[in-house]
């Protein structure tokens, strides 16, 4: 369906739901102008701009005696690729049980975990590309099928979340931003490489998506313990046979507590990521077992004027035998612990509203960095103007953010809120 008639179809719906149901629903949304362009002239991409968008935002709420209905519906033309899209970010419904049971069934945005920007037991599908270029943070989070139910007893929340198809992460694909080829071994684009898709766990119950994560307040502490059946969100392991990226299977099990301490917040967050097909770590295409910890502080320094930091650690299990591996390949070999550190700094202004932000992650063991800088000034209580900067800086083109250090961007964004 042409994306006109999509449209036209959806604003018949609301507005024959709203006039039966007056009173019970919210419509609400936004119109965005989103407009970037790259730094780097070496970039391998074609074009210079980063985005070049226009964003109808839609939200529609119902209220009802037997549950709630959310829809969030995005419309798009593109000016980097020229092409009109549309996407469901949620519609989903919303309806208890008892006191002791909650429901939500169909498209929906998931999170949970401790950590600013940094994910560990959140295994929900993210999506950078638009992180990287100036998007809203909603837009880091990609959607998803779900089912998730929520259990409240006296013990605590058992929180269970079924997705039917796996969902991977959305990365640059070398359209927008260059990213790094391991078969080329060289930062790539649309000028110099066909970008190849990964190949996506068939369409079976055995390959659905499983993760838990049970909650009870200890002191003033929210503590967690998780657990997520699935797949790697990325496609970092390779498959000789159909010669493209696979996602591995991958369980996680992990634990978190969150809550006040010395005039601020104190998060600790932990996972053992258990790469089910190579238990051993003697499989060279597929990545090694893990553990990852993570430990945060955030607190308000003066009036508004508020910073965290936070320190991760990556151990990989059987690091010996990759080592050999990689070396013996000639290849890039990352250290045994990989340690990220990232702060965020927040200042409000003019009566809160102008807002700075700079958030930077550096890891001292892959020697890169990225910076996410943004200026907002809420114009009217509708309009609301930012601009900022995505900048990349690394000595190795095979780390995560070192493989970005051509893509350094600019943009600027207004945003008119209808309620």
């Amino acid at each position: 369906m042409k994306t006109s008639n999509v449209y036209i179809a959806f604003l018949a719906v609301v507005l024959l739901f709203t006039s039966s149901v007056r009173g019970e629903v919210v419509i609400d949304g936004f119109l965005q102008g989103l407009y970037g362009g790259r730094v780097d002239k070496a970039n391998p991409t074609i074009g210079e701009q980063t985005a070049s968008e226009s964003r109808l935002q839609m939200r529609f709420q119902h209220w009802g005696d037997n549950g709630n209905f959310f829809g969030r519906l995005d419309f798009v033309y593109d000016g980097v690729t020229d092409t009109y899209d549309w996407e469901v970010r949620e519609a989903f419904f919303r309806f208890g049980i008892g006191s002791s049971l909650d429901f939500k069934v169909g498209r929906q945005i998931l999170t949970w975990g401790t950590g600013d920007l940094v994910f560990i037991n959140d295994v929900f599908a993210k999506a950078y590309q638009s992180f990287f270029i100036g998007r809203d943070d909603q837009y880091l989070k990609a959607p998803q099928n779900a089912l998730r139910g929520a259990w409240y007893n006296p013990l605590g929340e058992l929180s269970v979340v079924w997705s039917p198809r796996f969902e991977g992460n959305r990365l640059p694909e070398g359209t927008r931003l260059s990213y790094y080829n391991p078969l080329q071994d060289a930062i790539v684009g649309d000028k110099n490489s066909e970008y190849m898709a990964p190949v996506k766990p068939e369409a079976h119950f055995k390959n659905s998506e499983l993760a838990a994560r049970w909650q009870h307040r200890v002191s003033s502490f929210a503590t967690a313990v998780y657990f997520y059946r699935g797949f790697y969100k990325n496609p970092n392991g390779f498959d000789m046979e159909l010669g493209a990226p696979i996602y591995p299977r991958l369980h996680i099990y992990g634990a978190s507590t969150r809550g006040p301490i010395g005039g601020g917040i104190l998060w600790i967050e932990g996972g053992y990521y258990d790469s089910r097909d190579d238990q051993d770590g003697d499989l060279p295409m597929i990545p090694n077992s893990s553990l990852s910890t993570l430990i945060g502080f955030e607190r308000q320094i003066v009036q508004n004027l508020t910073f965290n930091l936070q320190w991760q650690a990556d151990v990989m299990i059987d690091y010996d035998i990759y080592q050999q591996q990689v070396s013996e390949q000639g290849g890039y070999v990352r250290d045994e612990v990989r340690h990220l550190l990232t702060t965020r700094w927040t200042k409000l202004l003019n009566s809160e509203l102008v807002t700075l932000s700079a958030f930077v992650f550096y890891s001292p063991t892959d020697e890169d960095v990225y910076a996410k800088l943004s200026a907002e000034y809420k114009y009217t209580d509708q309009i609301t103007l930012a601009a900022g900067a995505n900048l990349f800086e690394g000595n190795h083109i095979q780390t995560d953010f070192g493989q970005f250090q051509r893509n350094d961007n600019v943009w600027a964004k207004m945003t008119y809120g209808f309620f």
